[in-house]
């Protein structure tokens, strides 16, 4: 009789595990298949879900539509998922500032109160004058879509050359305002994309586009960027073209003038990494441009100018670095001169400032501030509050008064005020956030990763925290385009923190944390390197007792988005959660889209055979199978971006749907009214973050404080 009791009783409870599976099952919108099939050099790849790229289309916003609707059905189904939204919002309640600048005497930043949508441009009208709103992008749309991008205020102070952005979108248009009366201009310029203003006598250098294909404006291949010169008080149609390429059409250009308004550089790329430099002389009214570097193996960028001489930051024959002196009154080839040679570590940003030369580089991955003479002597170290990251050093040639900004893991940004005379910091604004952060530490470990190269991370937890491999992690990477990932405070984080769990950071390769050398360990044919060392960071923190498997959410965007897409295919029995967000994730097309044409230095090109071969080795749209258990995955995207377009989210979504047969949630989630995330109001950062940690915390069976 007990032994019937016991049985009955299993099996009660095996229907109820089996009814609890069935409930959890999900049932996703039925996507199309096309028969399109790609030929790449005689291997047949096929691409059934191409007419997702099209995402414009009524079928494609029906599609939409229909995986939102599952989305948030099951994140509405979430019990704690307002307490996050609450919580968040509680969080994100502080000011923020930006690192001040100026232009005479005119000094401008952007404060957040804490939950403005968008951040307020002030200006001072001297260093000790009162503040006084002079834009606020909360007042350019009902809704916080129209972000403000571009501030360029003339030299003399009189005009503000500003952009605006709708919707997330890299399309901008921008505006004058005079600046003593606060009115703005009539003039108005459109069809801008990665540019910035240079001022020049009564008008300005800049760049853009032509106007692309009414309904292909966010997702046509940009081609013919040219520099032009607009004249104050004229129409766009007016404006003198500067210089053009034809014979290289995707090549993109960028422009400065140099403070005292000798010097006009232009920068040519056609791929993010490394450039071209001409310069003008526009005092001696040069016809032509003459060539400094010509090629685009290296990454150059004119720091400024004493007279006729050019100071430039350059990686050629320095993969760390180094500050050249270019004498530009020399006829023939100019040559260079090191002012300062490269050293160990990285040299990230140089400015001159009164005769002095102030110098920040990344040492470990932790900012380190130096001065030096312009003969390149070292005089005396600019001591930063701790270990973490310099954010801007704003000053002009002249200035003794500087402005920069600090920030770390448990320091959220604070802006200083830098006196070159007496070397000292003092602070100017300080960002008072309402959380305990002492009760919370971070600490930097190395790694080792397949091939043995030692990789830093960054874990940032409680302080009484136990290493019982039971601690939720969130395993956070980029690793590529020689971005710099250094420490950051992010108000996201401080949800998991607060219940229990490890904020992992790891600075993998592809970035430029360690030179060149590190940036090229991880980029075209090295780019699995990347995913080793993430894969190597979870495996060691199993190691030592931090977590286990079932406890580690990855999350990364745009590159990052790949890095996660990649790992979790390559790896999903070492993941729980994955948040690919904004992801690169068809290796194979990417370059076929928007500014897709200028990563193919960094991750080559399926048009070439032996690049191919290793893209379709790890594009993660490619490497989805059928039978395999999946971390539960949450994709992100948004539908004006114009960047990562969101045919790469589309057609993931869609295969990892047709493909994964178990019961984990395999969802995406497509913001409306916004991009690549530049210019994302809070309200939907807060929203794009509550939606995340409820699905991390529910995958991961952490039941939240509150």
């Amino acid at each position: 009789m007990i032994r019937q009791i016991f049985i009955l009783s299993l099996l009660i409870m095996m229907n109820a595990c089996n009814k609890k599976l069935e409930e959890k099952k999900f049932t996703y919108p039925e996507t199309r298949k096309s028969s399109q099939i790609d030929d790449y050099f005689g291997q047949k790849i096929a691409d059934p879900y191409n007419w997702l790229e099209n995402d414009t289309s009524a079928e494609v916003l029906k599609w939409v539509k229909a995986q939102n609707l599952v989305t948030n059905s099951y994140l509405e189904s979430i019990p704690y998922r307002e307490n996050i939204r609450k919580r968040l919002t509680e969080l994100w309640n502080y000011p923020r500032y930006s690192v001040p600048f100026h232009a005479s005497e005119k000094y401008f930043f952007l404060k957040n109160d804490g939950l403005q949508q968008q951040s307020v441009l002030y200006m001072m009208r001297g260093l000790n004058e009162k503040e006084e709103v002079l834009l606020d992008p909360n007042k350019f749309s009902t809704d916080g879509t129209v972000a403000l991008t571009i501030i360029q205020p003339s030299p003399d102070g009189k005009y503000l050359a500003y952009g605006i952005a709708s919707a997330g979108s890299d399309w901008n248009e921008i505006y004058i305002m005079d600046l003593e009366s606060g009115k703005k201009l009539a003039d108005k310029l459109e069809w801008i994309k990665f540019s910035g203003v240079a001022w020049y006598k009564d008008g300005f250098f800049y760049s853009r586009f032509d106007k692309p294909a009414d309904g292909k404006e966010f997702s046509e291949k940009n081609k013919n960027h040219k520099v032009y010169y607009h004249k104050l008080g004229t129409t766009q149609t007016a404006d003198v073209l500067i210089y053009k390429d034809i014979k290289n059409p995707y090549r993109t250009f960028s422009v400065d003038v140099t403070e005292d308004q000798r010097f006009l550089i232009v920068y040519g790329s056609e791929s993010t990494n490394g450039n071209s430099v001409m310069y003008k002389n526009l005092e001696k009214n040069d016809k032509d441009f003459t060539v400094l570097e010509s090629g685009f193996e290296f990454e150059n960028s004119v720091i400024e100018n004493i007279e006729d001489t050019l100071l430039m930051k350059t990686n050629n024959g320095a993969p760390n670095y180094k500050l050249v002196a270019i004498n530009t009154s020399q006829k023939g080839d100019a040559p260079w001169r090191d002012i300062i040679p490269q050293k160990e570590f990285p040299l990230n940003t140089v400015v001159l400032m009164n005769n002095h030369l102030i110098t920040g580089y990344i040492q470990d991955v932790v900012a380190k501030l130096y001065i030096y003479n312009l003969k390149g002597q070292l005089q005396s170290e600019i001591k930063l509050p701790g270990p973490g990251n310099l954010i801007g050093f704003n000053a002009r040639k002249n200035d003794s008064i500087a402005f920069y900004g600090f920030t770390s893991f448990t320091f959220p940004s604070t802006i200083y005020q830098f006196n070159l005379k007496t070397l000292k910091s003092e602070v100017f604004k300080k960002s008072e956030i309402n959380f305990d952060l002492s009760k919370y530490k971070t600490e930097q470990v190395f790694f080792t990763s397949k091939d043995g190269t030692q990789i830093p991370m960054f874990l940032t937890y409680r302080n009484d925290l136990v290493k019982n491999g039971k601690n939720p992690v969130l395993l956070y990477g980029y690793g590529g385009f020689n971005v710099n990932m250094m420490p950051v405070f992010s108000v996201s984080s401080l949800i998991l923190l607060e219940n229990g769990g490890i904020f992992a950071y790891c600075i993998l390769r592809g970035g430029g944390e360690y030179g060149e050398k590190w940036h090229e360990a991880g980029m075209r044919e090295n780019k699995q390197n990347v995913f080793n060392d993430f894969i190597s960071a979870a495996e060691y923190l199993i190691k030592e007792n931090f977590t286990s498997s079932e406890k580690i959410a990855i999350r990364g965007g745009s590159n990052g988005g790949l890095l996660v897409g990649a790992c979790m295919t390559q790896r999903p029995d070492l993941f729980a959660v994955a948040i690919p967000e904004v992801g690169v994730l068809d290796m194979l097309k990417y370059h076929k889209f928007t500014i897709g044409g200028h990563w193919v230095d960094e991750y080559g090109s399926s048009d070439v055979q032996e690049e191919f071969k290793y893209l379709i080795k790890y594009s993660p749209l490619h490497n989805i199978k059928e039978n395999i258990e999946y971390p539960a995955t949450l994709v992100t995207t948004a539908d004006h971006d114009d960047r990562v377009v969101p045919a790469h989210s589309f057609k993931f979504i869609a295969t990892l749907q047709e493909k994964y047969k178990g019961n984990k949630p395999v969802m995406i989630r497509i913001e409306e009214k916004a991009g690549h995330g530049a210019g994302t109001p809070v309200s939907k950062t807060i929203d794009l973050n509550t939606d995340i940690w409820a699905f991390i915390f529910d995958n991961l069976n952490i039941k939240p404080i509150y």
